[in-house]
């Protein structure tokens, strides 16, 4: 404390132990500056056209930089004060010791307020203040140096990828108003523009703060928009190498669509030419009816090979892909559709599957010839083999002369034994 205030004056041992701490947080406190001084992140900012939050926060800057170098001088005045009043002797007296616990220990460093004129702080208040400045500083330069090395060059990376595939897409037709990847690529070629220059004169709308750390610059850029902006192109890459594929391999998949739909409407025929066949020979049946060809889709592959033939391969991939898999769900349709019209002539054969492997069964006993067996064969025979076949009555036989065969063919049941005083005579 200063002596005018009733502390204690320092002994001798005491200032020079000040002088010496103070010594060193003085040159720290001039490194620190001066590091601010150097930073890549200040001659950024000092260069640069600033805009929005990154603009408030420099024009700050500058003026805490301003008081900090003030609060630097008075520190340096301070000290070179306090040293040349030490150094006038060896064993300094009461007075001289007054005097240089005033300007160590006590609140007597005039520092200019703003509204409220000088403020009177001690060494460590001053010093403090100069620390908090700099971090304040500091944090500043460090965020705006990272998102400037971080963006503006990944950005420019982005741009030339996107100029390449613009002119790669371009060449096989992809562009703007004749495909939406070519709309797409403009889009994004807009937008990394904006991105960028908004970028270089607003850094700090592009950082985020790491909220649980006291540390300056802590933190790190926010890249969602380059990183939206990347995957789009990917996605147009992806689509232009599709659009590439499709002019190296399009007349196979025209070749092959050809061979899926003439398969499609032969199946088609068939399960037509079978409904018929099933309607005159089984009754009482109730057979689906069968669609036409997909005429659709024949249009749709025409105008695909005209596609082709102009060489307009953006419109072209999309068309194939469409085709492709209509195409397979159009031959598994008809697939489905003569399996259900033929479904009742399947049952058919099946009875009549039936029907002979136990007619080969009691042929083989020789119990073939039985009235009752032959009766019923003869009935589920006629119900088979006449047109048209009732499925429900001819399965009934069938069941009927399956259990008559089952039980002829089961073996005689074993007749029960005499008592033994019955096969001695005995009464």
């Amino acid at each position: 404390m200063a002596p005018d205030s009733g502390g204690t004056v320092l002994s001798s041992e005491e200032v020079d132990r000040s002088l010496a701490r103070f010594g060193a947080e003085h040159e720290a406190v001039e490194t620190s500056l001066l590091a601010l001084q150097d930073h890549a992140g200040r001659r950024l900012l000092e260069g640069a056209r600033l805009t929005g939050a990154t603009r408030e926060r420099w024009v700050r800057a500058e003026l805490t930089l301003t008081r900090l170098w003030g609060w630097f001088d008075l520190l340096t005045e301070t000290l070179e004060t306090a040293r040349e009043l030490r150094a006038r002797r060896r064993e300094p007296g009461r007075e001289e010791l007054l005097q240089l616990s005033m300007l160590l220990d006590g609140a007597n460093l005039a520092v200019p307020g703003d509204e409220r004129g000088v403020e009177h702080l001690g060494w460590p208040e001053l010093v403090g203040r100069l620390n908090a400045g700099y971090a304040e500083v500091l944090d500043l330069l460090v965020a705006a140096d990272v998102v400037w090395s971080a963006l503006p060059a990944r950005i420019d990376l982005l741009a030339t990828e996107l100029h390449r595939l613009r002119d790669l897409a371009h060449s096989v037709g992809v562009r703007p108003g004749a495909h939406p990847a070519g709309d797409e690529l403009d889009e994004i070629t807009e937008e990394l523009t904006g991105l960028r220059a908004e970028v270089i004169a607003d850094p700090l709308a592009f950082w985020t703060a790491d909220g649980g750390s006291s540390a300056p610059g802590g933190g790190r850029p926010d890249t969602s928009r380059y990183d939206r902006a990347a995957r789009a192109l990917d996605d147009i890459r992806r689509e232009v190498d599709a659009v590439i594929g499709v002019r190296r391999d399009a007349e196979e998949r025209l070749i092959r669509l050809r061979d899926v739909l003439s398969r499609a409407d032969r199946t088609l025929a068939e399960a037509r030419t079978a409904r018929g066949e099933v309607l005159a020979k089984i009754a009482a049946s109730e057979v689906p009816a069968v669609h036409g060809p997909a005429s659709v889709l024949h249009e749709q592959l025409l105008a695909a090979a005209d596609f082709r033939r102009r060489s307009q391969w953006h419109r072209l991939s999309p068309l194939l892909e469409s085709l492709e898999r209509r195409a397979d769900e159009e031959l598994r349709r008809a697939r489905d559709s003569l399996s259900a019209v033929t479904a009742p002539l399947a049952v058919r054969a099946e009875l009549r599957g039936r029907l002979d492997a136990w007619r080969a069964r009691v042929t083989r006993a020789g119990r073939a010839d039985e009235p009752l067996l032959a009766e019923r064969y003869d009935v589920a025979r006629r119900l088979l083999w006449t047109a048209p076949c009732d499925l429900r009555t001819a399965e009934t036989a069938v069941r009927r002369y399956r259990e008559a065969a089952a039980e002829a063919l089961a073996p005689p049941a074993a007749e029960p034994e005499e008592p033994a005083a019955q096969l001695r005579g005995e009464p």
